[in-house]
């Protein structure tokens, strides 16, 4: 929960303890309780709301095959472009990834030594004089 661990979230509560004062910290903290009781009741409205409109099917989704993060678009690419099995593919990926050593140089760099070979083995750079 964006990096706070108990003794962060105690500190946190002794300072505001300080901060507001006895007279005033059982008012806040009623506020507190009753802002996250409202969440949750929100949150459960919600997905009551989805379950009548899904209808029977909301409870058999399953919802980590929906989750994105899951998804690698290489993968996926490859293997709608193979007509080889999937799980053959998978291993030859595998594969192929661990025994691939990483490239020293990044692919800007290669394009840019690229397109620089090229101008010089060919041609002057382009100018054009209604740019200027």
């Amino acid at each position: 929960m964006f990096g706070l661990t108990f003794e962060k979230v105690l500190i946190i509560g002794v300072i505001a303890a300080f901060l507001i004062g006895p007279d005033k910290l059982p008012h806040y903290t009623a506020q507190l309780a009753r802002l996250v009781r409202s969440l949750r009741d929100m949150a459960n409205g919600a997905k009551d709301r989805m379950r009548d409109e899904m209808g029977p099917e909301f409870d058999d989704l399953d919802w980590k095959k929906l989750d994105p993060r899951q998804y690698d678009p290489r993968r996926i690419i490859r293997e709608a472009l193979t007509e080889d099995d999937p799980a053959v593919t998978a291993a030859a990926t595998e594969a192929a990834v661990i025994t691939r050593s990483p490239n020293p140089e990044g692919a800007y760099l290669q394009r840019k030594r690229a397109k620089d070979a090229a101008l010089a083995a060919s041609e002057p750079a382009p100018f054009d004089s209604e740019a200027t």
